[in-house]
């Protein structure tokens, strides 16, 4: 099937900025969706007008209607970064969609700060919290982050100052290729300026204060990053355990017996588009694990308060992968998390007690799978002199499911 809608990527400079062939493409359509800024830049009186005004559900569906018409979408710059192109693909398939994309605004930016692409990270918080920021905020990062409107600026400001990073050097780049195209700079700690035009991207030159905390996203964060009680999985066994449970793009994780969400914290900071759901049913921990996930930059993990055999059923995902931190000595919770584990998925379970230990004995007993005992001790000072305390001894249980 040839594709039947026709995406255009449209910059600030309007029409000036497309060659003869989309401008065609425009004149001739029979359908011209897009956002009321979009339809201000182009002029085709004779095609039926359509935006996003009643939601993209609403207005999918309109289009869907409208098949077998030439239908031409309006974007802005690069519809397949963060636009409407990959809505579009999501929904009606890659054959139905031809996309002609602008330069879009993380390619402008680049441009004007004379930054490689590669070599920086690039993310958005329009539609999304803000406290997204704090996965990629380290010393050295350089960020281009699309905004929500013309308040972000001041938001991101006052976030990097909380954090220690008051010395960063922030510039808001306004109507990116367009003829009010504007720039300010400044640092975080000093921003004044006034409220920023809407359309705004910003460029983050991240500069740490000498006592900044320094997360790297590898593995193994320090206890003192996470708001906890105590049940908090250790930071060498929390690196082992991710090692296991062997996060791969795209995946989704469930942790039961969550605690304070160190783990699927984890595993969504690692990047990949993760997707983790933390089960967990006592209250202070759901509480404090929801700003731990805001704190490290994960607002998107997606925590479930409750007994995991009661909400097991109602869970979102499919999990590929498994990790049992709390109930490892209930063995019908894990018979029930081993059957809901997708083929080709891995089942961690991490036990302390001797009773869970002997559950994990039963368990594998009849699956299959591997038992290690990881024991760590820390040097810690006695008296004038230093000896090694141990922590106690974790039982790991490790099995493959097949596919």
């Amino acid at each position: 099937m040839s594709a039947w809608i026709t995406v255009i990527g449209i910059g600030e400079d309007g029409l000036e900025g497309l060659s003869a062939a989309r401008l065609e493409q425009i004149n001739g359509a029979d359908v011209l969706i897009g956002g009321a800024r979009h339809h201000g830049k182009v002029e085709n009186p004779g095609a039926e007008l359509l935006d996003w005004g009643k939601g993209f559900d609403t207005a999918l569906k309109e289009i869907e209607k409208r098949k077998g018409k030439n239908i031409v979408v309006l974007g802005s710059g690069d519809p397949m970064n963060y636009g409407i192109g990959a809505v579009l693909v999501r929904h009606f398939g890659t054959d139905a969609v031809i996309i002609h994309p602008a330069p879009g605004a993380f390619s402008l930016a680049a441009a004007r700060m004379g930054w490689s692409i590669p070599d920086i990270e690039t993310l958005t918080i329009h539609g999304r919290p803000l406290e997204t920021l704090n996965r990629y905020v380290m010393p050295g990062a350089r960020l281009l982050v699309l905004t929500q409107d013309g308040d972000s600026p001041a938001k991101v400001a006052k976030l990097l100052t909380d954090k220690g990073y008051g010395e960063s050097r922030i510039t808001v780049l306004e109507h990116l290729g367009g003829s009010k195209e504007n720039k300010r700079e400044g640092t975080a700690a000093t921003w004044n300026f006034e409220r920023a035009a809407d359309l705004n991207t910003l460029a983050i030159d991240c500069v740490a204060e000498a006592d900044a905390p320094a997360l790297s996203r590898a593995p193994g964060l320090p206890e003192e990053a996470f708001e906890n009680d105590g049940q908090l999985t250790k930071r060498e066994v929390r690196a082992a355990t991710l090692a296991q449970l062997q996060p791969l793009p795209g995946q989704v994780l469930w942790d039961i017996g969550a605690g304070s969400g160190s783990i699927s914290i984890e595993w969504l900071r690692l990047g990949g588009h993760r997707r983790a759901i933390a089960i967990e049913k006592n209250a202070k921990r759901v509480a404090a694990m929801k700003r731990n996930a805001a704190n490290l930059g994960t607002p998107d993990l997606i925590i479930v308060e409750g007994d995991f055999g009661t909400v097991k059923d109602d869970l979102k995902y499919q999990p590929d992968a498994i990790f049992v931190g709390g109930g490892a000595s209930d063995p019908e919770l894990l018979k029930a998390a081993w059957a809901a584990l997708k083929p080709g998925g891995r089942f961690v379970v991490n036990a302390v007690s001797i009773e869970a230990g002997q559950t994990l004995l039963a368990f594998r007993a009849k699956y299959g799978g591997s038992l290690t005992r990881i024991s760590i001790e820390r040097a810690e000072p006695i008296g004038s002199l230093t000896a090694f305390r141990p922590l106690m001894t974790v039982t790991q249980f490790v099995l493959g499911k097949s596919i």
